[in-house]
């Protein structure tokens, strides 16, 4: 198999884990979890405080598995993942090969447009050596190609 083809193999597709949105005008604001979601070009997440400001990181994903990694590294238990303020968290796919890549969520087209980056909130959220126990554990941007709806139980897959 040549390169190309073997970044675009995957063993089999993710599944949308845990859903939120942040609906104030302040990032410190309240943090809704629902089961669905709907998606626009023009705005992104509908009702999201990031509503059509930034077209590269309309919507933030996180590998589940990512999670764990994080907790291990902390020496936690378990994360909720409310704490590390991504929208999306999946299954099953490795996030960081969707790199330049369409894929798709339920009704929902995305693209990958970078990382995404821990913050200081990493600290105070998780506690010391929060922030570098993200690094490298994310998740990705993403713009919207094709809007829609993303339920919980929805397959990720290349579009």
């Amino acid at each position: 198999m040549e390169l190309k083809e073997l970044m675009q193999t995957f063993a089999h597709q993710g599944k949308v884990e845990w859903i939120s949105y942040r609906p104030g005008p302040s990032s410190r604001g309240k943090i809704n979890v629902t089961d669905e979601i709907t998606l626009t070009e023009e705005d992104g997440i509908v009702g999201d405080r990031y509503n059509g400001k930034n077209r590269k990181r309309q919507v933030t994903l996180i590998q589940s598995e990512h999670i764990e990694a994080v907790s291990k590294l902390l020496q936690k238990d378990k994360i909720d993942p409310i704490l590390l303020r991504r929208n999306i968290v999946v299954s099953g796919i490795n996030l960081l090969a969707l790199n330049d890549l369409e894929f798709s969520i339920g009704e929902v087209t995305l693209k990958m447009t970078g990382y995404c980056h821990p913050c200081s909130r990493m600290e105070q959220n998780l506690g010391i050596g929060g922030y570098n126990a993200m690094r490298g554990h994310g998740g990705i941007t993403c713009m919207v190609i094709k809007g829609g709806k993303i339920q919980i139980g929805d397959s990720v897959k290349l579009a």
